[in-house]
């Protein structure tokens, strides 16, 4: 008897952890999106006013932060650097490969940051850069917008089908 409860103790409490673990993953995406909103506005400054070389903002960008994006920048620079023609979208997309924890909608947008720079004239890049921007603002409110609501069900979600299972296994 003492094994089958320990059994659905511990069934419990690892789709819970799951449940759990769904929610930090969302509050994760929801920061990451955060610091690359700052970062887009810091690089478009940048273009806009000191005219900074690409590599070096992305340097200087990587400096701004921490985490997840900071690498991503840096990576960026040092591909960007080691190219012959550089090809932002190519050394954007390689370094997204290579990079695994980093949210998807993130990776969407950094795709799009690296299709849109390079490529035009100063005046284009700022427009890139502004586009890039609401749309990350767009997808940011939407994970903002059922956020409480949202955490609420993952927990819950992972706890009762840990319960449910328990329930069924007993």
């Amino acid at each position: 008897m003492t094994i089958r409860i320990v059994g659905a103790a511990l069934l419990i409490l690892g789709c819970g952890s799951v449940g759990f673990q769904m929610a930090a993953a969302h509050m994760r995406e929801e920061r990451v999106l955060r610091q690359l909103l700052r970062l887009l506005d810091y690089m478009e400054c940048e273009l806009q006013y000191h005219l900074t070389p690409l590599p070096e903002l992305c340097r200087q960008a990587a400096a701004q932060e921490a985490g997840v994006l900071k690498g991503v920048f840096l990576r960026l620079a040092e591909e960007l650097d080691n190219q012959m023609s550089p090809d932002v979208g190519r050394c954007m997309g390689y370094v997204l490969g290579r990079q695994q924890n980093l949210p998807p909608k993130a990776k969407k947008l950094l795709r799009l940051m690296g299709n849109s720079l390079g490529k035009f004239d100063l005046q284009g890049q700022i427009k890139g850069l502004e586009g890039l921007r609401g749309e990350c603002r767009r997808e940011l409110k939407m994970l903002e917008a059922g956020r409480a609501s949202r955490l609420r069900e993952y927990k819950t979600l992972g706890l009762c089908a840990g319960a449910a299972l328990a329930i069924l296994f007993i």
